[in-house]
């Protein structure tokens, strides 16, 4: 493949039956049913995406073990960001069990979800952190506003771990909240190993965000991080909350081209798609090395 493929870096399968009662809710309609490949394949194709990183949604080894799976079953996921407890006194080998297959590229702690704020600023968290380096894994920051200083001690502490802020650290964009975050934010994009995704934004501006809605946070996600520590993904199915596929990825390329102007082409396809694979350690999308089946999926 010539042109830098298109990546999408962040979205989510999931059974319904596994989940018992993790979210989604009922009351979520939108999305509380399954989701599959079959479900995705026809959008991806629309949207001219190349492969995606398809990342974790419950606390849940077994949960990062079935992606694994659909991952080696559907040669567009090219990786996977899974789960580990990562104050478990075990984590580290767990972290390496997982890692024996490729296609694990990164872990996600569920930072949003949990009673503490400051957890990840516990020491307790170094050992899986330390393994997590050894195998080149990315650890991805569900994060709110609330938790950016402990997520910046935790990085700042962690210079060889790849950190990767997933959602703009979900800012109040339904509020116009922007100083506080920005401020933080600004602080943790002053480490040269912190990236962000843009993805999830326009959930956030619910019910109904704008280019317009979005377009001060982008200005400052692209203002921070630039076109090299950047990333694009779609957060579907969540985003079917607010709207499709499709006009996600439209807006999104709207936003760059307002937000950025002057960028070159080389710096948008970074932004769509560069950056994912160099920073997740995809293989070219079309030339995938990894067979379909693993000769054994850690367990």
């Amino acid at each position: 493949m010539n042109r830098t493929p298109r990546v999408d870096a962040h979205q989510h399968f999931w059974r319904l039956a596994d989940r018992q009662g993790h979210w989604p809710p009922p009351a979520l309609a939108a999305i509380h049913r399954d989701f599959t490949p079959a479900d995705f394949e026809p959008l991806r194709d629309r949207a001219g995406i190349d492969a995606t990183v398809l990342v974790q949604s419950m606390p849940s080894e077994q949960e990062t073990r079935e992606l694994l799976r659909i991952a080696h079953e559907h040669a567009f996921v090219h990786g996977v960001v899974g789960w580990v407890d990562m104050k478990a006194a075990d984590a580290p080998q767990r972290i390496d069990a997982l890692a024996a297959d490729p296609l694990l590229k990164g872990l996600r702690p569920m930072l949003q979800d949990l009673p503490a704020d400051d957890w990840i600023a516990d020491s307790a968290v170094d050992p899986a952190s330390r393994a997590m380096q050894r195998h080149h894994l990315v650890f991805e920051a569900l994060v709110m506003p609330r938790h950016l200083a402990a997520l910046e001690a935790f990085a700042s502490r962690h210079g060889e771990l790849q950190v990767v802020i997933d959602h703009g650290a979900k800012p109040s964009i339904a509020t116009g909240e922007i100083d506080a975050w920005r401020a933080a934010m600004a602080r943790l994009a002053g480490l040269p190993h912190v990236a962000c995704k843009m993805s999830g934004l326009l959930t956030e501006a619910r019910p109904r965000g704008t280019v317009e809605d979005l377009l001060p946070y982008v200005q400052t996600l692209w203002e921070l991080f630039g076109p090299q520590r950047l990333v694009w993904g779609s957060d579907w199915p969540v985003l079917r909350l607010v709207d499709d596929y499709q006009a996600w990825l439209d807006m999104s390329v709207a936003l760059l081209d307002a937000v950025a102007p002057s960028a070159t082409a080389t710096e948008r396809a970074a932004v769509l798609g560069g950056n994912a694979v160099r920073l997740y350690r995809l293989d070219t999308p079309g030339v995938r090395t990894h067979g379909s089946h693993p000769a054994s999926i850690p367990c």
